[in-house]
């Protein structure tokens, strides 16, 4: 894993946490965008772009509602990208445990997401009497906290997630390596899966979603046919 860049890596880990919940909100945070980011730092924008992409079919079923707890997509597809992008490994077994890395950080990641609530909402107790005054600092004070805050559980969540990939990578690989390219294709068919599922669930909602997506699929195996 010496080809991952950590510190730049868990910066954007931070920044691509933030726009989850707290700021901008600009989608950057997809796995697809997150992913192919954190690749181009590690040397290939190509492999990351891979990884987001089966990582984006994994994402298409999660639905953040309210205060919910869900998987946190954003700084995961930063480890699921880097992973694919600087693992010291064969490209098939890089992406296999960058998309796994990811998983597990996914879920992680929406474990933090709900420890920081929870202190958000410590924080705005504190704070009550200002707030019922109309205390504009306070305010602010307590947004300023909160994106800090949240800037800070997804550079460290990225950086503990690479530091502890880097000792375990080289290991994994060699023993997925052996498996050639078997995984590539479960990981595949397992993100192809859900994504499908989802599509299919969300169909009533858009007209003639199904019916697109069976020609989408159709126009694909033929293409994989034909090549």
């Amino acid at each position: 894993m010496s080809a991952v860049p950590l510190l730049p890596v868990a910066l954007l880990g931070g920044v691509v946490g933030l726009d989850v919940v707290s700021v901008p909100q600009a989608m950057y945070s997809r796995p697809i965008v997150g992913a192919t980011l954190a690749g181009a730092l590690c040397g290939s924008a190509l492999a990351g772009l891979t990884a987001g992409a089966a990582l984006e079919m994994l994402a298409m079923e999660t639905l953040p509602v309210g205060a919910s707890r869900y998987p946190e997509w954003g700084t995961a597809s930063v480890v699921g990208g880097a992973i694919a992008a600087g693992a010291q490994a064969p490209s098939a077994a890089r992406l296999v445990l960058g998309v796994l890395a990811a998983l597990v950080a996914a879920w992680a990641g929406g474990w933090s997401m709900h420890a920081l609530r929870r202190a958000n909402v410590r924080w705005s107790l504190a704070a009550r009497a200002r707030l019922e005054r109309g205390d504009a600092r306070a305010v602010a004070s307590l947004q300023w906290r909160g994106i800090a805050a949240d800037f800070l559980r997804g550079a460290l969540l990225t950086a503990a997630w690479l530091a502890a990939a880097a000792p375990t990578v080289p290991w994994l690989a060699a023993r997925i390596a052996e498996s050639g390219w078997i995984l590539v294709f479960a990981v595949a068919a397992l993100g192809a899966g859900v994504a499908a599922a989802s599509l299919w669930r969300l169909a009533p909602a858009v007209p003639r979603l199904r019916l697109a997506a069976l020609a989408v699929l159709a126009a694909g195996a033929a293409i994989v046919v034909t090549r």
